[in-house]
């Protein structure tokens, strides 16, 4: 029976493929095992490689998601595609060490943990070549996430560890699967306190390949952190839309102050012009970090932005409507203005997400 299962998101990795399977099979011999590749349809064939191996060695499965995207939510398709009792999350770009593996489940089952993380920070681990900002991002991460972690870990940011499927089946309807940092997920999820402990290793430097890792992944972990807080209460990506429509509120009292008092032009065209500014910030806002996993490129921008232009146009007479009708029938102006815009942002959101930033399907993902 197989007793351990390795998922291994990969984006653009097809060169690591064959080298991370050569590794696993020194460093796993004697257990039986399968590997799973959660690719998120790669432009440089990634799952076609994968596959090519899978047809030859039946340890190796491949799962290739179309039209969707993100390290946390391949983690969690990945572990409930296997059936094995144990299961291991590890990246593709050989910065892992796969020779801890053993002495990771054998600690797993010995001490009936629910999960054992291979840590950077415990004593014998290091960071080993990171780069300074890399290391940054990461020591502040590890901070923030001391709010929403329920247990002592020195490297809530590893992407490397081994868990109990018991684990996985008590937190998985809990999972926000937003972000790259799955193992915060986890152990925010947990319903119980999570049995846990830590080995060492040292961080290797990427052999092929380039890192994923940007500044917008910062974001992606605020909203998690986010999510984990107060997304119970309130959708986590409602609030990132709300938040971005202050951003326009702000960009259409400038734009208005501008072309108003500065170009002299009427209220009425500076009101439209200023308008039009806000909305537009608002769609690149949204499409950049609201809507992170559904961006939108190329010529499907603008039709995108047209889109959104429409939702915003039906929603602010939607508001009016509502804060008029609310006016009329005695509610106070302020109360009935605040209510007008909670019903447009509602609408905005709501046809935002079906019609301008809808799953893509594979097609206009090439165009």
């Amino acid at each position: 029976m197989t007793e351990l299962a390795i998922v291994v998101p990969t984006f653009n990795e097809r060169d690591n493929v064959e080298p991370l399977l050569s590794k696993l099979d020194s460093a796993l011999a004697g257990i039986q095992w399968e590997v799973i590749f959660v690719d998120d349809d790669s432009s440089d064939a990634t799952a076609s490689a994968a596959r090519s191996i899978a047809r030859e060695r039946t340890s190796v499965r491949v799962i290739q998601r179309i039209g969707r995207r993100g390290l946390s939510s391949a983690c969690i398709e990945g572990m409930m595609a296997t059936a094995t009792p144990y299961i291991a999350v590890m990246d593709a770009d050989l910065q892992h060490d796969e020779t801890l593996l053993p002495r990771m489940l054998t600690l797993l089952k010995s001490e009936s943990l629910d999960i054992v993380v291979a840590s950077r920070n415990t004593e014998g681990g290091s960071v080993g070549e990171f780069a300074a900002h890399r290391q940054m991002l990461s020591t502040f991460g590890k901070n923030l996430s001391q709010y929403v972690c329920k247990c002592e870990i020195s490297d809530p940011m590893s992407g490397f560890f081994l868990l109990d499927r018991k684990l996985l089946e008590d937190v998985v309807h809990r999972l926000s699967g937003i972000s790259f940092k799955i193992l915060v997920d986890i152990l925010a999820s947990s319903p119980r306190p999570v049995k846990l402990k830590e080995v060492p290793y040292t961080f290797r430097s990427r052999l092929h390949g380039e890192s994923k890792l940007d500044t917008t992944n910062l974001l992606e972990y605020l909203v998690l952190l986010a999510d984990k807080l107060f997304g119970e209460y309130v959708p986590v990506r409602f609030v990132m839309f709300t938040l971005s429509g202050v951003a326009g509120v702000i960009v259409n009292v400038l734009t208005l102050g501008v072309m108003f008092r500065v170009e002299h032009l009427t209220f009425e065209a500076s009101q439209a012009t200023g308008i039009f500014a806000a909305m537009t910030v608002n769609f690149l806002v949204n499409n950049w970090v609201t809507y992170r996993d559904r961006r939108l490129k190329g010529i499907r921008i603008l039709t995108g932005l047209l889109w959104f232009y429409l939702a915003c146009a039906v929603g602010g007479m939607t508001s009016y409507a509502v804060a008029t009708l609310a006016y009329e029938r005695g509610v106070p102006w302020y109360i009935a203005a605040a209510l007008g815009m909670v019903i447009s942002s509602v609408w905005n959101y709501a046809v935002s997400s079906v019609f301008t930033w809808r799953m893509r399907s594979r097609r206009a993902r090439l165009a």
